[in-house]
């Protein structure tokens, strides 16, 4: 599994990093971004999936392995 933000709706509310701070970070202006290149560890599925149900702008995409 692994975690995408799309930073054209991205409006930085930093609910994703706050929730999920092991996945997300923010960037110099407050806006999320994706650690890593995105692979949701094991454990870390429920965290992801809260942190994409929480983006009040659906910027962040939750994929399986085989879409990614």
């Amino acid at each position: 599994m692994k975690v995408r933000i799309d930073p054209g709706r991205c409006q930085g509310h930093g609910r994703c990093y706050d929730l999920a701070p092991g996945l997300f970070g923010e960037d110099d202006e407050g806006y999320g971004t994706v650690l890593g290149d995105g692979t949701v560890p094991a454990g870390g599925e429920q965290d992801a999936r809260r942190a994409a149900a929480n983006c009040p702008e659906r910027a962040i995409t939750v994929v399986k392995e085989a879409e990614a």
